[in-house]
């Protein structure tokens, strides 16, 4: 006669077999959207002047040398 034998699978297990499937690939995407966000929305005062213009490298692309003359506002 045959023994059948039930055992469960932790939740940890779960969780871990969903991380690897999925987390990478969500990184990914996370980076492509939020990339692609931070320069569609570089045209805006407040994301230039608080996040590109404090970046190390590419900072000084973005400072705003026009003089406060030629400023409509």
């Amino acid at each position: 006669m045959s023994r059948v034998l039930f055992s469960q699978t932790p939740p940890s297990a779960v969780f871990s077999r969903f991380g690897k499937a999925w987390v990478s690939s969500l990184g990914v995407w996370g980076i492509g959207v939020g990339t692609a966000a931070l320069f569609l929305l570089s045209v805006t005062p407040i994301v230039k002047n608080g996040v590109l213009v404090k970046l190390p490298l590419v900072g000084g692309v973005y400072e705003d040398k026009t003089p406060a003359s030629d400023k409509p506002f």
